[in-house]
This record gives C-alpha cells, sequence and structure tokens, in this order.
C-alpha cells in the first residue's frame, strides 16, 4: 500500500483550492481533487499533479445535500486505501444584507459554508478510528477550514455568507475538542485574494492594497498556510489570518464598495 498522505480538498478544482492541491502534492501529499461541476478545470488540477509526481483523482459531489457530504471522504478512503486530511476550501459566496436577507439564501450558506465542514471532518474522525486504519502522518490528522479575515473586522456586507463562516469559526473550538486527540482542526482566513463577483480588475488591485501591508493574500500565501497547518502537530483550534494585515484596518463596508470610489 502506498504510504503517503492523502488529503481531500473540496473546490479544488481551480481558483485557491487548485494553488492548495498543488502545493500540497509538492509537499508529498496525494490529492482527492473535489468538484461540484468543474468536471474539466477539476481534469487539468489532476493531471497537473500528476506531471509533478504525486497522485490525484478527482472526486464529484454537491456538499449542500447531505448524502453527498456523508459519502465523500468513505469514498476518497476507499479510493485511495487511506486519508489523512480534509481542506474545506469550497464555499458559497453571494452577496446580501439585512435588508435582502431571505431564509432559503440564509439556508444555502449553511448547507455549503458550514454543514457541509462539519460533516466532513466528523467522516475523517470515524475514518481514523476504523479498524486497520493506517498510521497517521507526522503532522497527525487534521481539518483545515477555509475562513475569512472580516470575521475579525466585521461589516454587514455580505450577510449569509458572513454568518456561515462564523458559524464555522466556531466550530473550529468546538470540533478541535470533540475530534482530539485523533485529529487537530486549524482555521485559515484569508483576505482578498482573488476577484469575484462582479468586482473589476481595477477593483480588485484597489482592494487588494487596503492593507497594513500594502498587499493582501494570493493564492500561493493561502496555499502555504494550509501547508503549515497540516505539518505543524502543536496546532489546533486556532485560526492563522493570512490577509496582509487586513483585520487590523476596521471597514464599515466590504472592500469591494470602499475600492468602488479609489479604484
Amino acid at each position: 500500500m502506498d504510504p503517503r498522505p492523502v488529503v481531500l480538498v473540496t473546490g479544488s478544482a481551480q481558483r485557491i483550492g487548485r494553488a492548495i492541491a498543488l502545493e500540497l502534492a509538492a509537499a508529498g501529499w496525494r490529492v482527492a481533487v473535489h468538484h461540484r461541476r468543474s468536471a474539466a478545470e477539476a481534469a487539468q488540477t489532476v493531471s497537473a499533479i500528476a506531471a509533478a509526481g504525486s497522485q490525484a483523482l478527482a472526486f464529484v459531489a454537491d456538499l449542500a445535500q447531505e448524502d453527498a457530504a456523508e459519502a465523500l471522504v468513505p469514498a476518497v478512503a476507499q479510493a485511495f486505501g487511506r486519508i489523512d486530511a480534509v481542506v474545506n476550501n469550497a464555499s458559497l459566496f453571494e452577496h446580501d444584507t439585512i435588508d435582502t436577507l431571505r431564509w432559503d439564501v440564509l439556508e444555502r450558506h449553511w448547507r455549503a459554508n458550514t454543514a457541509a465542514p462539519l460533516v466532513l471532518a466528523r467522516a475523517l474522525h470515524r475514518a481514523a478510528a476504523a479498524p486497520g486504519a493506517p498510521a497517521a502522518p507526522a503532522g497527525g490528522r487534521a481539518v483545515v477550514n477555509l475562513l475569512d479575515q472580516k470575521l475579525w473586522n466585521p461589516n454587514p456586507d455580505h450577510l449569509s455568507y458572513t454568518l456561515s463562516k462564523a458559524a464555522l469559526e466556531s466550530a473550529n473550538t468546538l470540533l478541535a475538542l470533540a475530534l482530539a486527540p485523533a485529529v487537530r482542526v486549524v482555521g485559515v482566513a484569508p483576505g482578498v485574494t482573488l476577484l469575484s463577483g462582479d468586482m473589476s480588475d481595477p477593483e480588485f488591485e484597489a482592494s487588494h492594497r487596503m492593507t497594513p501591508l500594502g498587499r493582501s493574500s494570493t493564492p500561493a500565501d493561502v496555499a502555504r498556510a494550509v501547508r503549515f497547518a497540516l505539518e505543524s502537530p502543536a496546532i489546533t483550534g486556532t485560526t492563522l489570518l493570512v490577509d496582509g494585515g487586513q483585520h487590523l484596518s476596521p471597514q464599515r463596508r466590504d472592500v469591494m464598495f470602499l475600492a468602488r470610489g479609489s479604484a
């Protein structure tokens, strides 16, 4: 049996998830590349990992559906013969405010951004406790939850998204206690990393500079932080903020809207 550890990275067909998958593959991990609808991009990520000398397989699942979320970790363990870590990167990001809030939008964010990571963390813990489970890697088994610096620098934009991520941040503590000592749980909170929504290129560039360091995070920054979290056996129940210090600069609106006045 291949002794190399296996990590599931959700939403890793493209964008930040792809950067994380490639970084971990370069560090010796075999990678389960998860996607929901991006089959072609997932295949490209798998090919890139194979070309770099590691192993990857693509897995499709709609993590907003409970049955699909429950089945994903067992499917990865079956395919690779083991699973050692989960990186909860997949995320729903829709804009709303208290004036436009609807229960269905709130529920969609809760399912994708909070409930699915909880289910996947529990499944990893169960896999670790299964009879005959391989020994854990040097850093131990771990879950890394992708959060957002705006939890430490709150504003009311993207209300449903923010609430779902706040719940996931609280779950870091609860899961770290519930799953210890078999599984560690660590958060990684990026800042403005990639263009999203209807943000223009000039707006993104302006947003990216709105930090004490004059730069926010890049996909490579986030990927390195995830790797560090997975390789650090003494870290659990806390979050690494990877945002150029953006959380130190109070902002009453999301940077996208602030940038529209300065781009």
